[in-house]
């Protein structure tokens, strides 16, 4: 294994401190991760401009070098291209569901962006509302099942 691929694997399983079932691998904000004579960097793309977990992330992502023995890394964020969830990962989607977080589709510029019921990840049903656009983060927008009365949380499309 090479050494770039193993610094690109440790920046790679570092999670999302909002939804910890994903890493930023599968949230696809991890772009590059580049191997010097300086050492590392690592470059993330935020998933929105001024996002709260951008200084979180970057401090895991050094404690996760230096538990592999390596200080010499740098973490810089870039905002172009802007980040979309068409760069998650499908295994990242399949772990949001699995948690019981509906994930975003990919984009279809000739779809609508509002989504008028979503499948409840707990039971299954259609029959869903939703209670307000906005939920624990602003990627996500807080749902409701009429079947089983159970609140979940939507990733939205970005």
């Amino acid at each position: 294994m090479t050494a770039t691929r193993t610094a690109w694997d440790i920046a790679a399983s570092v999670l999302d401190p909002e939804v910890p079932v994903l890493t930023i691998e599968d949230l696809g904000i991890l772009r590059t991760v580049d191997e010097s004579e300086d050492g590392v960097r690592v470059t993330i793309t935020p998933t929105y401009s001024g996002c709260p977990a951008m200084d979180s992330i970057r401090d895991d992502v050094l404690a996760a070098f230096h538990d592999a023995g390596r200080d010499d890394v740098r973490v810089e964020f870039v905002l172009a291209p802007a980040w979309t969830t068409d760069w998650m990962s499908e295994a990242g989607r399949r772990k949001l569901l699995d948690y019981g977080i509906v994930p975003p589709q990919p984009r279809d510029p000739h779809r609508v962006l509002l989504q008028l019921t979503l499948r409840c990840p707990q039971c299954g049903s259609p029959d869903t509302r939703e209670l307000s656009r906005f939920g624990s983060t602003a990627c996500k927008s807080l749902w409701a099942c009429n079947a089983c009365r159970e609140p979940f949380d939507h990733f939205k499309a970005i």
